[in-house]
């Protein structure tokens, strides 16, 4: 079903390590090929460190333009604050520097934020005319109450890193929300250095009579010690050619266990060398007391720009989200409290009605149920009122929904296969008409799955596709099956025919475990999104638009039609 599929039928798992297959850097000279999947030594790093989901360090610089002048023998002499909006409450980003006698000031201090696809991020720019006799104070020190309030705008990061040239032009606000002349203007940069990446591919010779020896790439910090940067995939860590590299061969052991077979330390000049000579590099062992047989030889050695998840959507690039519901009788009859269905007569949205929350035309579908025609369907439209799958925005799927839960009956058996099919098909028929559109389908289930094989064909199939899976769990029932599904524990998913997914696509949450936690359910079931997108961009070698090709998106062919 569209794109290409993917012969290798361990589907690049040796490089990962998480399988129980032969490992990258193989007794023997297999080579370990570098790819565009999830890369587990820098998830384990930063889940380690408390750093969830996939996030982009930016640069934040400001100009503001027809200033109101609150000095009498002078001009306004302006600072700029920036927050960002946490729980209610405000959080000081930074400052700028005070310009002073300027009305159109162009600030060279630049904010840092990290920007993170899964949350919203509400930033708040407030301008302050300095008094002259703080004009040798520290900006840090400096307290805001003593100064005259020039105005504040308001946006959320999104709204700036999805414009084509990330940038913005907000209108100024007084204390009161009166709309004021002046403006304030934000650019959001990523720093170029992020982008850079070196891809190689290596074998190693000699080493131990290991089963499954795979390789771990770590950058020597000083304060921090080793942080890993790779398993034998691509390297990709803002590296400089002279920073100290440790290179670790571990042999594989399913419980996490590795039992290390030897190391080196090195730097990416070094590699190159290694790459330039057709020499190997010899491991040695613990703490470096005997020099091993074992070498390590670089048969590809390529530096590249690696395109960023903001640079694929500021360019044109488009999520088109999908949803299914199930309405199997295992989520109760409706009319009981107890039910996960039940339409509670005070407005309170029950377990599935949670999730509504987009405000654009999306296919939507239910399944499990026995419909007016009276047969069980496994893929049927929400919206009865047309002949399309489609809702438009909240108000749609919640009318969509509450119609179709009254001329319904809840029935079985749970299949996911051909929701999954039917949503893979629509990404399939996208490609037609382009490469700028990835599909999210997101499943709301209680999660008791009867075609847990055919569910695993049908997402090794979708993993060559556009498309990223997306389950979240309702009720108190066992979601391990729902959990074999997600491959967050390194091993991917193996098809009836002994093929393996060329990706991780399905991201699951138990609605019940992040309830009330630190994290939305939404945050948790968005943050492996942006990585799961880049892994097919990559994998497919698509790059960003030209800002020339989107200036003319008016040329570009039709929209593809939505499947029926």
């Amino acid at each position: 079903m569209g794109g290409c599929l993917s012969g290798d039928v361990r589907g690049g798992m040796e490089a990962v390590g998480g399988s129980g297959g032969r490992g990258a850097a193989g007794t023997g000279g297999g080579a370990a090929q570098g790819g565009g999947g999830a890369n587990e030594a820098v998830d384990h790093f930063f889940n380690a460190a408390g750093l969830r989901g996939l996030y982009s360090p930016l640069e934040l610089s400001f100009s503001a333009s027809k200033l109101r002048n609150m000095d009498v023998l002078s001009k306004s002499d302006p600072m700029l604050v920036i927050y960002i909006r946490k729980d209610k409450r405000l959080e000081e980003i930074g400052r700028t520097e005070v310009i002073l006698n300027s009305l159109e000031p162009s600030w060279i201090t630049k904010a840092t934020i990290n920007y993170q696809f899964e949350i919203i991020q509400p930033l708040v720019f407030r301008i302050y005319d300095i008094d002259t006799r703080y004009h040798n104070t520290p900006v840090k020190t400096l307290n805001l109450a003593q100064q005259d309030f020039l105005g504040e705008a308001f946006c959320n990061l999104s709204e700036i890193v999805t414009k084509l040239h990330h940038s913005v032009t907000l209108n100024l606000r007084d204390s009161c929300g009166h709309a004021l002349l002046g403006t304030v203007t934000v650019h959001a940069e990523e720093s170029n250095s992020s982008r850079m990446a070196v891809e190689m591919t290596l074998h190693a010779l000699n080493l131990e009579n290991k089963d499954d020896p795979f390789l771990r790439i770590s950058r020597l910090v000083e304060t921090a010690g080793p942080i890993p940067i790779c398993k034998t995939e691509v390297i990709n860590n803002n590296l400089n050619p002279d920073n100290p590299l440790l290179v670790e061969c571990f042999d594989f052991d399913s419980s996490g266990d590795h039992e290390l077979i030897g190391a080196f330390q090195t730097t990416i000049t070094q590699l190159e060398n290694l790459y330039n000579s057709k020499s190997g590099a010899n491991f040695f062992s613990y703490k470096g007391q005997k020099k091993l047989k074992g070498q390590l030889f670089v048969d590809k050695f390529q530096e590249k720009v690696q395109h960023t998840f903001l640079d694929y959507i500021s360019s044109g690039f488009e999520l088109n989200f999908m949803v299914a519901v199930d309405f199997t009788a295992s989520n109760g009859d409706p009319r009981s409290p107890q039910s996960l269905h039940y339409i509670d007569p005070s407005g309170r949205p029950n377990s599935y009605q949670q999730f509504y929350d987009n405000d654009r035309r999306f296919p939507a579908w239910g399944f499990g149920a026995k419909t007016p025609q009276g047969y069980i369907s496994h893929c049927f439209n929400l919206n009865a009122t047309t002949n399309g799958c489609e809702v438009v925005g909240v108000e749609g799927i919640m009318s969509a929904y509450s119609s179709t839960l009254y001329s319904v009956t809840l029935a079985g058996p749970t299949l996911f296969g051909p929701i999954i099919n039917k949503a893979a098909e629509i990404a399939s028929h996208s490609l037609q008409y382009g490469n700028n559109k990835y599909f999210v389908l997101l499943i709301i289930t209680d999660g008791v799955l009867t075609d847990i094989q055919e569910t695993k064909d049908s997402i090794v199939r979708a993993s060559d596709l556009p498309l990223s899976i997306l389950i979240v769990g309702v009720g108190n029932a066992d979601f391990k099956q729902m959990e074999i599904l997600d491959g967050d524990s390194g091993k991917r998913l193996e098809s009836s025919t002994g093929r393996i997914a060329t990706r991780d696509i399905v991201q699951f949450v138990p609605m019940r475990d992040v309830q009330g936690g630190q994290i939305s359910v939404v945050q948790s079931l968005l943050e492996e999104l942006p990585g799961q997108f880049l892994a097919y961009m990559r994998s497919r070698d698509i790059k960003p638009r030209a800002p020339l090709q989107q200036d003319n998106a008016s040329s570009a062919p039709p929209l593809y039609p939505p499947t029926k």
